[in-house]
């Protein structure tokens, strides 16, 4: 467990199902960070926390008075060829941006990824998203190009920044 101000960081857990949906919903309703524009159903969050779980995707949360406040996850790939890379996804509620959770967030995770072997860890984020971008770029990520008109929300099309960090193999 580990204190990010006044909340705490720690491993998802079935406990924190409901409340990291309506994170995600809050986070996705506002249409610009996500290309999820709405939360998936509640059951089908359900089925992907618990995968995450099961197959020990690394996938942190960060939890004020009981509620969950951002996330941070990597979902490694499914194929034995890509099995060492992850995708990484995260948020934070608009309350808590901008206090450095999100960098404790995406550095406990990915503390987690290299422990379980994976190598190379891959992330899209909107181009217009200057803010994250030097989030990741803080936290090593590199660019790798860019994916012109990529995402499409509400009449606009969007360039995707495709980065990676890769882990020395030492």
């Amino acid at each position: 467990m580990i204190l990010a101000s006044d909340s705490v960081i720690e491993p998802i857990a079935v406990r924190h199902i409901g409340s990291y949906h309506q994170a995600l919903d809050l986070v996705a309703r506002e249409r610009r960070y996500l290309t999820f524009l709405e939360a998936p159903p509640l059951e089908d969050t359900r089925k992907f926390v618990l995968d995450m779980i099961e197959n020990r995707h690394p996938q942190f949360v960060a939890v004020k008075d009981g509620g969950v406040i951002g996330w941070c996850d990597i979902r490694r790939h499914s194929r034995p060829a890509h099995a060492h890379r992850g995708t990484l996804g995260m948020g934070i509620i608009p309350a808590h941006r901008g206090q450095g959770l999100g960098l404790r967030l995406m550095e406990t995770t990915l503390k987690q990824a290299r422990e379980y072997d994976i190598i190379r860890v891959e992330l899209s984020v909107h181009a217009d998203n200057t803010r994250a971008i030097r989030l990741y770029e803080k936290a090593g990520f590199v660019s790798e190009g860019v994916s012109r008109d990529a995402v499409h929300i509400d009449g606009r099309y969007l360039d995707v920044v495709n980065m990676a960090l890769i882990f020395s193999r030492t």
